[in-house]
């Protein structure tokens, strides 16, 4: 990794000392995620946050899911005066995204830091990846067990403005949070599955929106809370019931030039030919993000699940693109931009735009062609196609393609994929030591 990628030019305490001040800010949250996208933090006063943006806040690695062992020093997560966000229902208390350090040096496997290595890269190439992120996420219980609107009980509920306005509380609380920190949220609607809601926002540069997306998620479980209930973003919570993904929209930059966009696309799709070859990285690329776009047991349950109640489970399973079609892997629904419906909420915010953009840049470096757009029911007609991959029926395969990815572990070093792969490998074990009902009734009298 390139140590420049995290250096500032001038110290940025004394500017988060007079944010304080200004604000009423009496605490921060200085804030990381480890691998599996966990959120963890400390909490430190405002006399002391100069010495922080110094030298970090102080973290054993190892209670983390990071591949460090108790023997490694401290991991210093170092906050980035940047990424401040204000909370709107504690504005006491200011959050803020920090980079990894490790023995005054990057720790490769910060995930923020691997994004800003990523971004660093396209840099050099002259491109800018923005995106966009549309989270899905339920309102439980606080049990977790079932939904929290009981009323909720329509077999085609996406849409549904009553079961939508019965949680108006909750909705609006956070989109009028989103409104004053300045994300330009547009539209919340409740989803296609019983419970489900969805909520969006403006599109921006890629670290950008993986900060807020660390935030939002936070933002939606503490609302929730606060109103009763409990928020999961869990791929897969229920079986009969439409899975949580995080479809991800794309569009890449060069200063004020989108260069996806070209309005004589032959293809019909208003796309250019480096967006093409864009989509050909990310599906070579296809098996090896799985792992890093559907990375938990739960997440396969998503992309292998049968129908739900309402006819559809919008998740894809082939290794495919259209334009307006919602039945593949990636989507291109205009010019100048596209969408990859692959990812869920169990992602990591920042490794899965960093993996996006690797795949990509790969596309893109050997001019790769995706071929012509299919534009069919995928759900319905992929069975006709004698061409047509499918994507990764497990996290074991996804993480063995993971594993021997060339693309992904030169861009972000093998180190950092061969981190990944072993604890989520260690995920994989410990389901496989699980023994389900489901076996007990199948197989007892084998």
């Amino acid at each position: 990794m390139k140590q420049a990628v995290l250096e500032r030019k001038t110290p940025m305490a004394t500017i988060l000392s007079e944010e304080a001040k200004k604000r009423g800010i009496r605490y921060f949250l200085i804030s990381y995620v480890d691998l599996f996208g966990t959120n963890r933090a400390k909490l430190v006063p405002a006399a002391a946050i100069d010495g922080m943006v110094k030298s970090g806040a102080g973290f054993a690695g190892f209670a983390s899911w990071l591949d460090l062992t108790p023997a490694h020093p401290d991991v210093n997560a170092v906050p980035d005066p940047d990424s401040l966000i204000q909370l709107p229902w504690k504005p006491e208390v200011g959050w803020l995204a920090a980079d990894l350090h490790m023995g005054g040096k990057i720790l490769p496997q910060g995930p923020r830091n691997v994004l800003k290595k990523m971004k660093q890269d396209a840099a050099e190439k002259g491109i800018t990846l923005k995106t966009g992120v549309e989270p899905e996420f339920f309102l439980l219980d606080p049990s977790g067990t079932s939904i929290g609107d009981t009323l909720d009980t329509s077999s085609k509920p996406c849409y549904d403005q009553g079961a939508l306005m019965r949680r108006y509380d909750v909705i609006s609380e956070i989109c009028d949070y989103m409104t004053a920190l300045g994300w330009g949220p547009y539209q919340n609607d409740h989803e296609d599955g019983n419970g489900q809601f969805e909520m969006n926002w403006n599109y921006a540069d890629a670290l950008i929106t993986a900060d807020r997306t660390t935030f939002f998620k936070y933002m939606v479980r503490t609302i929730a809370e606060k109103h009763g209930l409990r928020a999961t973003f869990m791929p897969k919570p229920f079986l009969n019931r439409t899975g949580s993904g995080c479809h991800m929209h794309m569009s890449l930059w060069n200063g004020e030039s989108n260069l996806l966009d070209d309005p004589a696309d032959s293809r019909g799709l208003g796309l250019s030919a480096l967006g093409y070859h864009f989509i050909s990285g990310l599906m070579e690329c296809s098996d090896a993000l799985c792992a890093i776009t559907n990375p938990t047991v739960n997440s396969f349950k998503r992309i292998i699940a049968p129908p739900g109640l309402s006819g559809s489970t919008w998740a894809p399973n082939t290794v495919t693109y259209a334009g307006d079609n919602r039945t593949h892997m990636i989507r291109v629904p205009a010019g100048g931009r596209m969408e990859i419906r692959l990812p869920d909420n169990a992602a990591n915010p920042y490794l899965l735009p960093a993996a996006i953009l690797a795949a990509g840049l790969y596309g893109i470096e050997t001019k790769g062609d995706p071929g012509e757009p299919l534009d069919i029911d995928m759900y319905r007609d992929a069975a006709k196609l004698d061409n047509v991959r499918r994507l990764p029926g497990n996290l074991l395969d996804a993480l063995r393609a993971l594993k021997g990815s060339e693309v992904i572990r030169a861009a972000f070093g093998p180190d950092v994929v061969d981190s990944y792969v072993k604890l989520r490998q260690r995920e994989w074990d410990e389901y496989m030591y699980h023994l389900t009902d489901w076996e007990r009734q199948q197989t007892l009298d084998c």
